[in-house]
């Protein structure tokens, strides 16, 4: 596929709508927006790569109150024709077509691989990807099973989405100072990931969230890791022009 001329593909993730609280959250909703209808204007295709909320599940009939203005906008500018992608991520896996039928947004629970302009990408959200974390692996098994999405929504809503907001917000607030250090090349989970899925294929650009850590690190001479970093503190996103693709941080 190619791009039109003077169109983009932007990237972004890791917003994680709903915490430290409603205020809090309110004034990234609002920037996060406002970017949005930014991009709109040159945007071929725009993906988010998981974490839009800080927690996410879809009862029947209920989903969780709050995120009209970022709802709608993603609403708006998909059916203006432009295309958007959502990869679940860690805190908003549990998606059961809302995204589909109300936004036009397909959803993505494994990373997948796209091609514009001949350069290759592979895309994710990254999370349980590369060796190490078995805790984690685990818990995402558990999460992702259909038995353990039905018992958890056997609870009324103001139980379910309380308890996992609580729980939710305490994991965030332990891994916030930790996600800023970079472990070094030999203890990055995705880069690692990353070296792996090059022994085998060639990709030109990999693109991860979940690490909340900027990063635009060479892995050779043709291939790159992107990380996304997040919408808490580092308003960072990615923008491939057709030629190149760069690491950038929105100033409104």
């Amino acid at each position: 596929m190619n791009l039109p001329e003077g169109k983009k593909i932007y990237f972004l993730s890791d917003f994680h709508l709903g915490i430290p609280d409603y205020a809090g959250s309110l004034v990234r909703e609002k920037k996060i927006v406002a970017f949005l209808e930014a991009a709109r204007k040159d945007a071929a295709v725009i993906f988010l790569l998981g974490d839009m909320f800080d927690f996410w599940y879809e009862y029947k009939t209920v989903v969780p109150k709050g995120y009209v203005r970022i709802l709608g906008k993603l609403a708006e500018i998909t059916d203006s024709g432009i295309p958007v992608h959502f990869f679940v991520g860690n805190h908003d896996m549990w998606m059961a077509g809302y995204f589909e039928q109300e936004l036009n947004i397909p959803v993505y629970y494994e990373p997948k691989i796209f091609e514009w302009n001949g350069k290759r990408f592979y895309l994710g959200h990254g999370d349980g990807l590369g060796p190490g974390d078995h805790k984690y692996k685990m818990l995402k098994k558990v999460f992702r099973s259909r038995f353990c999405q039905w018992l958890f929504g056997q609870l009324h809503p103001t139980w379910g989405i309380g308890l996992a907001n609580y729980f939710s917000g305490k994991s965030r607030v332990k891994t916030m100072q930790s996600d800023k250090i970079f472990l070094g090349e030999a203890k990055e989970w995705l880069i690692i990931f990353c070296r792996q899925i090059l022994s085998k294929e060639h990709f030109d650009y990999f693109i991860f969230g979940h690490r909340h850590f900027p990063l635009d690190f060479p892995l050779n001479a043709h291939s790159r890791y992107i990380n996304l970093g997040d919408w808490i503190r580092d308003f960072t996103y990615a923008c491939f022009d057709g030629t190149e693709l760069h690491l950038k941080k929105w100033e409104d």
